[in-house]
């Protein structure tokens, strides 16, 4: 257990395994790390500022849907609770819907190439 890193778990279900328990989301979310198809972002940079965009434009949730980079930057910054509550919400909804993705592409018969293209587009 502990795995859960989205590069983990790519990983370690290509050699078989499918059950993970990981804090890995929410603590992340808690201290201002978005995980993103793109990599992880780290919302307290002072680079998301005045950035206007939506955390992940390709994400569906209600976050990416209805808040910016920006707005997410500041209330991490003045330690709103409500970043903690937005930051974990996104994080949450990325994992799962990570994993509907793998699930997915393996019923699919495409998990390699899913794979492949994960790796290459999250960029670590």
């Amino acid at each position: 257990m502990g795995v859960g890193d989205p590069i983990d778990i790519i990983n370690c279900v290509a050699l078989g395994i499918d059950l993970f328990d990981c804090v890995l989301p929410t603590r992340n979310a808690r201290n201002g790390c978005l995980f993103t198809y793109r990599g992880k972002v780290r919302i307290k940079q002072a680079a998301y500022k005045d950035d206007p965009s939506p955390l992940d434009e390709s994400c569906q949730c209600e976050v990416c849907q209805n808040y910016s980079k920006a707005y997410l930057n500041h209330i991490y910054r003045a330690n709103e609770i409500l970043a903690s509550r937005l930051n974990t919400y996104h994080n949450l909804w990325f994992f799962h819907d990570l994993v509907g993705k793998i699930r997915e592409s393996i019923v699919g018969g495409r998990f390699q190439k899913f794979k492949k293209q994960f790796l290459a587009d999250y960029g670590e």
